[in-house]
């Protein structure tokens, strides 16, 4: 075979959380350089990200795909580390892929079960999250992770959207960056509003708040910055009485997450600590677009003189869905992937 005609070939897995896709690499990937997995993360937007566009876009992709990098650790407590990957660029924390990762991650035998439980620690981009495992049902592994610190970055600040007036946000970190708000704030039903209205809402807020809003993690320079927005019903997580609560998250300029989202949930719930309206110990159930939930539980909550910090378990079921090899041929026009433009004159 000649080398023009040799193709280049990752091997995957997909699987699903809560109908969120998680695409996990087996093979093929190159091996990143860095000391920390946050110069792990730059190797792999400097130097691969033709990879990150072959895997998450069309034609082997779409505009909703979600993908894992397994790349060795870093930190000398990690069993295990992953980069995240979207159709934008790379998260620093996902909570549905996480859950996906745990049951992959002892079908694969990289993590050993003992009596049918197991549990290692995860380091993700955002740091080292702790991971259990309990296979002992007749279901799906139930995967439980607990975050990292979690916290109320900014309470009630008011933003100037375009089409929306002055809106009040809070910003809330579990993991990474959320705006957070009921949708009825900006006069719209999270439950009968469609689907794209929201979306676009969602994206606004997100733009607004970035121009608006500094954001500085306490730790790391590479967190500081706004993930996404997240529209949430009008359920009090610390007083629901059993009924779930709802939200959906917009990120990546528009990209919806099926599932509740991982690392919202944990905003969500650092959220609800700090505002008083949960205590330790207390759980809830939250629920995406897919009407499949996650559970997360305050674990606990230590006050600072920053505010209060908070650390979230959050638990869920990840199921398979295939198994592939994708090829990319050197002179296929579309090896790395294609995004559909908004009108043909972006061509």
């Amino acid at each position: 075979m000649t080398d023009a005609a040799t193709p280049r070939t990752i091997r995957v897995v997909d699987m699903h959380t809560a109908a969120e896709p998680v695409r996990i690499v087996e093979a093929g990937y190159p091996e990143l350089h860095g000391a920390t997995i946050l110069e792990k993360r730059r190797d792999a937007l400097t130097r691969f990200d033709h990879l990150r566009r072959m895997l998450m876009l069309e034609p082997r992709g779409h505009a909703g795909m979600y993908g894992v990098i397994p790349v060795a650790p870093s930190h000398p407590d990690a069993d295990l580390a992953v980069l995240f990957t979207h159709q934008e660029g790379y998260s620093t924390m996902c909570g549905h892929a996480t859950i996906a990762i745990g049951r992959w991650a002892v079908d694969s035998g990289r993590i050993a079960l003992t009596d049918g439980r197991a549990n290692f620690t995860l380091e993700a981009p955002c740091g080292v999250v702790r991971v259990e495992v309990d296979a002992t049902g007749d279901d799906a592994p139930l995967v439980t992770f607990e975050s990292v610190e979690s916290f109320a970055g900014q309470l009630d600040r008011r933003v100037e959207v375009p089409g929306f007036g002055v809106v009040r946000v809070d910003i809330a970190f579990g993991g990474a960056y959320y705006a957070i708000l009921p949708a009825s704030r900006l006069g719209l039903s999270l439950r009968d509003t469609p689907l794209e209205t929201l979306v676009a809402a969602g994206v606004a807020i997100t733009d607004a708040a970035r121009r608006a809003l500094t954001i500085v993690h306490p730790g790391e320079r590479d967190l500081g910055f706004l993930y996404g927005t997240i529209l949430t019903d009008d359920v009090a997580l610390g007083d629901h009485r059993g009924a779930p609560s709802y939200n959906l998250c917009i990120f990546a300029e528009g990209q919806i997450d099926r599932s509740p989202t991982g690392s919202g949930v944990t905003a969500r719930i650092a959220l609800a600590a700090a505002r008083g309206e949960m205590s330790v110990g207390q759980t809830c159930e939250i629920r995406g677009v897919s009407g499949e939930g996650f559970r997360g539980t305050l674990a606990s909550a230590e006050r600072r003189e920053a505010g209060l910090v908070s650390r979230v378990r959050v638990a869920g079921r990840a199921y398979y869905a295939a198994r592939s090899e994708f090829i990319a041929e050197r002179h296929d026009r579309f090896a790395n992937g294609f995004a559909l433009p908004a009108r043909f004159a972006d061509l």
